[in-house]
């Protein structure tokens, strides 16, 4: 198979020919190329979500076309969105080569805690993190975050191990993905020599001095993984070395971990990191624009802050669409004129696709229901909740009337779905796990 990065610059000439120069430029050019893989897929990064529906939408099959020209045999496209990026390249062991300098440092440059942004949704965990930075072994040990994909937790671990690399250089520090501490296990295991090469892992991973793993939620492939890992927790910390554990999900919903490691890690400090509220992704976005020298005017930036509320991600991904644009239209700064172009075409999109059975749809297929149970009778918390948020999402996006709706649940009045649309609204500014779930279904409905 050919180079990936050749194959594609090649496709990228034979498209800039049939595509428009803004299209080209804005959608087309900012795609990352990550492999073609045994399958015959062409694996391609988009620069945001809205970036990837853009492609999915217009110009899917455009590029289709060049790539059968240019390979000669036909390939599928899959593309990935920033957070489907990482965890395809965690999954299929692919090195991502941007900021990123030896195996001496693991740790990207730019995610330091002047970096980090601090709100009300992160400011315990970064305060946490910054303690544990200083005196490693100390504080919070472990030390473990959770929460949804995009919100820095990530970034905190590299700010940690930043930080003690600084300032405490003789120290032993480990940064790995449960992907790869788990593979370095099954090695070991399968090596001619099994006994040496298990003491050489056991010998590398238990005198260190801070150990820090990420994707933790994977410990529970396996019981003697569960049982290897549980051991080296225990050497560390029993000699008062700093672990720092990051997941996507509190210990207690890791269903298959074992109790003694949930024991383990909440000796420490647990916490999450939730969804940035208005004020802190406003100052993100400020961030972001110093760091990287984005020109935008103050009302691009509130305006991006107030439209997207999903993670960090996909608001930094917006801001750079939406620069981009200018540049392309002969303007070295961002305006609401470029603002409007990006979200109105997005806004004219979704309307046209969205309909109350794509959202009953995702929203069944999220919570494993059916839709009888949605639209029925039944009033287990299993399907009330479900059909609240289907509601909601129904009467918040499209036009239709209260009454309708009613009578899509069952004939129900309009009085009980304004209840259920008005408890979900509420609710989304009170209660953490709500937001999580609406904020997850938005982005399978590309909200």
């Amino acid at each position: 198979m050919q180079d990936i990065k050749v194959v594609w610059d090649k496709i990228l000439e034979k498209l800039e020919l049939r595509i428009s120069s803004v299209s080209f430029m804005l959608w087309i050019k900012t795609i990352k190329p990550i492999e073609i893989d045994e399958n015959n897929n062409l694996v391609v990064a988009a620069q945001s979500v809205s970036a990837k529906n853009q492609i999915l939408r217009n110009f899917l099959d455009k590029i289709l076309d060049c790539t059968s020209e240019i390979v000669g045999n036909p390939l599928k496209i899959v593309v990935l969105d920033p957070n489907e990026e990482i965890e395809y390249l965690k999954n299929n062991k692919i090195e991502e080569k941007i900021s990123v300098k030896d195996e001496k440092n693991p740790f990207v440059e730019e995610f330091t805690f002047d970096n980090f942004v601090v709100g009300k949704s992160n400011q315990f965990v970064y305060t946490a993190a910054q303690a544990v930075a200083q005196h490693p072994g100390s504080n919070f040990n472990p030390l473990f975050i959770y929460g949804n994909s995009g919100l820095g937790k990530t970034h905190l671990m590299h700010a940690i191990g930043n930080y003690i690399r600084q300032y405490s250089p003789e120290l032993k520090i480990k940064y790995v993905t449960c992907e790869q501490f788990t593979n370095s296990y099954i090695s070991s295991l399968l090596s001619p020599v099994k006994n040496k090469s298990i003491m050489e892992f056991r010998d590398l991973y238990r005198n260190l001095d801070v150990l820090m793993v990420d994707d933790v939620q994977f410990l529970s492939r396996g019981k003697e993984i569960q049982e290897e890992f549980f051991h080296t927790f225990n050497e560390l910390i029993m000699n008062n070395k700093q672990i720092v554990l990051c997941s996507d999900r509190h210990p207690k919903e890791i269903s298959t971990l074992e109790t003694r490691l949930r024991t383990r890690f909440a000796s420490g400090l647990i916490h999450d990191i939730s969804e940035p509220d208005l004020e802190t992704r406003i100052a993100i976005l400020k961030k972001k624009s110093q760091i990287e020298k984005i020109y935008a005017d103050d009302d691009v930036l509130n305006y991006i802050a107030e439209h997207v509320d999903s993670n960090v991600r996909e608001l930094t991904g917006k801001l750079k669409e939406i620069y981009l644009l200018a540049k392309i239209s002969g303007r070295n700064v961002a305006t609401m004129e470029d603002v409007t172009e990006i979200f109105n075409n997005e806004k004219e999109e979704i309307k046209n696709e969205l309909t109350v059975d794509k959202i009953i749809s995702v929203v069944c297929d999220y919570f494993n229901i059916t839709r009888e149970d949605i639209v029925g009778k039944k009033k287990n918390k299993e399907v009330v909740e479900p059909r609240m948020i289907a509601i909601y999402f129904i009467s918040e996006y499209i036009t239709i009337p209260l009454v309708n709706i009613g009578k899509i649940f069952g004939g129900r009045d309009h009085t009980t779905i304004m209840h259920s649309r008005d408890k979900i609204t509420e609710d989304i500014k009170t209660n953490k796990k709500t937001q999580s779930v609406v904020g997850e279904i938005k982005n399978l409905l590309h909200l």
